[in-house]
């Protein structure tokens, strides 16, 4: 397994220019799953951000002593989904307000957090971040999303990959990953794919 390249993305002969940011937001078979149903994202792919062991495992992520964060790698098309765009779905499927937890998943591996890869992200995500808290949508929770230039990210082992899609029928998956499709589907039925 390698580190993934951390260039800004052009495919070969194609004209268009892709973003990439990568969200950590609890689980990341919850965070893949959502993204992977939006018109405009290319790639989703499921891995272990920021931390400092080489090429580390499920295994030694969950212990929670790597400094690794569940992510996602998402590559998409800003022509057809603006970075608010992406960071209102983001916000949509997890809970900034829980350092280190996402429902019943603890540990420092479950917390929220956007890595920027493109330096013009950052104010972008710190703008929406404050627009957000201002909202009073969480109400007097503060929003304890990091927010980081991406340091590293490594692909995370195949059989996490595409989990829900390949999975739907699992208890975790019908439990916690359905509803938030089932809410994403609702609120964001005009950026859902066909």
């Amino acid at each position: 397994m390698q580190a993934a390249n951390l260039n800004p993305i052009t495919p070969p002969g194609a004209a268009m220019q892709l973003s990439t940011i990568t969200l950590a937001g609890g689980c990341f078979w919850c965070v893949e799953a959502a993204f992977d149903a939006v018109d405009g994202v290319l790639e989703a792919t499921s891995g272990y951000a920021q931390g400092q062991v080489q090429q580390p495992s499920y295994e030694q992520v969950c212990g929670g002593r790597t400094g690794h964060a569940e992510a996602v790698r998402i590559r998409f098309d800003p022509a057809k989904l603006g970075l608010d765009d992406v960071l209102d779905l983001f916000f949509t499927i997890h809970d900034p307000t829980t350092p280190d937890r996402q429902g019943a998943d603890v540990g420092p591996q479950y917390r929220s957090g956007i890595y920027f890869e493109q330096p013009e992200h950052e104010a972008g995500v710190r703008a929406y971040i404050a627009q957000l808290a201002a909202s009073g949508h969480y109400g007097a929770a503060p929003i304890v999303t990091e927010i980081e230039p991406l340091r590293v990210f490594w692909p995370a082992e195949p059989y996490h990959q595409r989990y829900f899609e390949r999975h739907p029928e699992q208890g975790y998956c019908q439990a916690v990953i359905a509803p938030k499709m089932h809410k994403l589907q609702h609120r964001f039925a005009d950026k859902m794919r066909a």
